[in-house]
């Protein structure tokens, strides 16, 4: 699956290295019906999470915990990866939003998590896993947003970590299942 041409701009960006591993796994889908993604169901595996077996179990919060492993991050991972709302305890608090963050969003039956790569006045477009089924960039409401998590940078917060405007163009997310 293609980046969307809207955002072809991240792919030219650079760092930070938390949106660079996020766009390589970018169009990874579910396998519908009783099969899984074997590279899904790899993740878990590399991030020692053995309870993991099938795509059909929501896979947002491994999706943030692989990419935030892979970035090299992996003691920032909280301790129940697979519940989006413990996200919220990832990194720092960021009164706001930029290129990177994770972003922590309330859902009925529970909630959601992905990087921010924008906003436009009434959402943030946001990349994650599980979202439509796949590795996605969505627009998702900001009220539904209930925290803006940042690393704790090892050494200066990377120039790319701002704030980033778009147009508000693209389906709004209502359920990220």
């Amino acid at each position: 699956m293609a980046l969307p041409f809207r955002y072809r701009w991240l792919e030219s960006k650079g760092g930070p290295k938390i949106i660079l591993v996020a766009l390589s796994l970018y169009g990874t889908e579910e396998i519908p019906g009783g099969r899984s993604n074997p590279k899904i169901i790899s993740w878990a595996k590399e991030l020692g999470i053995p309870d993991y077996t099938a795509d059909s179990i929501p896979w947002c919060g491994l999706f943030v915990a692989y990419v935030v492993f892979k970035a090299g991050w992996a003691d920032h991972i909280p301790a129940n990866p697979l519940w989006a709302r413990d996200w919220a305890k990832f990194g720092q608090e960021a009164s706001k939003a930029s290129l990177g963050d994770v972003l922590v969003f309330s859902r009925n039956g529970g909630g959601h998590v992905g990087f921010y790569v924008g906003e436009d006045d009434d959402c943030y477009h946001v990349l994650g896993g599980n979202q439509s089924d796949a590795v996605t960039i969505t627009r998702i409401r900001k009220e539904r947003c209930i925290a803006v998590r940042r690393p704790k940078w090892r050494v200066a917060q990377p120039p790319e970590v701002t704030p980033i405007f778009l147009e508000p163009t693209g389906k709004i997310s209502t359920n990220e299942v």
